[in-house]
């Protein structure tokens, strides 16, 4: 059973995690991975797994998101934190040029950095492969964004405990990491101790194997690693309704559902700033009190934001209703068409990260419930009349 990169399963321990952080490190890698600060688990840069999130869970849920202290020392068994890989991918804020007094235009020099990921779920996995679609095809490629791919080694993490918000493996997401990674690795605990189970998805990731402490994986410890995820998929918090999104959204643009979801949302943004696909941005020019320095900055846009559809005159969605409906209808619908499948992954972010607990898997279903009531009244009236 060999992977993709020329290697077979390998099975290593937290010592060996740490001396691939090293070895990345020591390749010049800025090694990226899940740690704790603030009472969350958020993504910052490691110089070892002692800043892994060891010992530390979530408890998530509409609205709901707390750190909570677990019996063991799993590094990797928490669902999605606050913020996602894009953030390092399509920054939140980036400088295009700057001006000077003399009128000359500087470009700013591209930064390349070369990261590495450690931890990345199948549902982010997936939307990377999301932003590498959107923002690195077709004929207006986001040059900076291309040039940090490039550079990217990604190591993967199999889910084995998915959160109250989670709804990947109804995305085809996960539990398990899709295509994409260099190294996948499934954490497992038991009477034999804390280790791996490695598998490669790239030459490079097969050479980096290489370089740590590790022997083969047995059939069995393979198999029991691969029926602990297949069992996540069974314990997912959410599911989206098993139905043709974009046709049921389409059908759906003048339901009274929107104005119901508008009374409670606060058109706050927060669900497109946690969102791993969301990739909207604006630009604005500052400049210094002597007005002889000037600057143009890159940043991320909501759809949420009034201004977002503004034209001439005014903004094209004035009300609350329009712009959620917006969003919904780009992430789950319009997304299909124009990037040739769904904005959603199925991380759950939105709905814990949401300040009055707006759960986009109820109102789709609501949607295909009110869908479905319409269908029948029509088919009664049909009868009535056909009697």
């Amino acid at each position: 059973m060999t992977g993709p990169g020329g290697a077979g399963p390998a099975v290593f321990d937290v010592a060996g995690l740490d001396r691939l952080v090293d070895v990345l490190i020591g390749e010049g890698y800025r090694v990226i991975g899940p740690t704790v600060r603030d009472n969350a688990i958020v993504l910052g840069e490691l110089d070892s797994v002692a800043r892994l999130p060891a010992g530390f869970g979530v408890e998530t849920g509409p609205g709901y998101y707390r750190l909570r202290p677990r019996q063991d020392h799993a590094m990797f068994a928490h669902s999605a934190g606050p913020g996602s890989w894009k953030q390092f991918l399509h920054p939140p804020r980036r400088q295009l040029w700057s001006a000077g007094p003399d009128g000359e235009f500087r470009a700013v020099p591209a930064e390349s950095p070369r990261y590495a990921f450690l931890g990345v779920r199948g549902c982010d996995l997936a939307a990377a492969g999301i932003l590498g679609r959107v923002l690195g095809g077709g004929p207006q490629r986001d040059g900076a964004f291309e040039d940090i791919r490039q550079g990217l080694f990604i190591i993967a993490v199999n889910c084995t405990e998915p959160g109250g918000v989670c709804f990947c493996a109804s995305m085809g997401t996960g539990p398990a990491a899709g295509p994409g990674y260099d190294l996948v690795l499934t954490e497992r605990i038991d009477d034999s101790g804390h280790w791996f189970v490695a598998e490669t998805g790239s030459p490079e990731g097969a050479r980096l194997l290489a370089e740590v402490p590790r022997r083969g994986a047995s059939a069995a410890e393979v198999q029991s690693a691969r029926a602990e995820v297949s069992a996540a998929a069974q314990r997912m918090g959410r599911e989206m309704p098993s139905v043709d999104l974009p046709a049921l959204i389409r059908d759906s643009r003048e339901s009274p559902h929107w104005a119901d979801v508008a009374s409670r949302c606060l058109a706050c943004a927060n669900c497109t700033m946690v969102c791993p696909t969301c990739f909207c941005t604006s630009t604005e020019d500052v400049s210094d009190l002597t007005g002889d320095h000037a600057e143009r900055w890159q940043r991320w846009a909501s759809c949420f934001e009034l201004d977002f559809s503004y034209l001439h005159g005014g903004s094209v969605r004035q009300s609350g209703a329009s712009r959620y409906r917006q969003w919904f209808s780009h992430k789950l619908g319009t997304w299909h068409d124009q990037f040739g499948g769904s904005g959603c992954v199925g991380c759950g972010r939105c709905i814990a990260w949401c300040p009055v607990g707006i759960d986009i898997t109820v109102e789709a279903s609501r949607l295909a419930d009110l869908a479905d009531l319409a269908e029948e009244a029509q088919i009664g009236e049909a009868d009535e009349e056909g009697g």
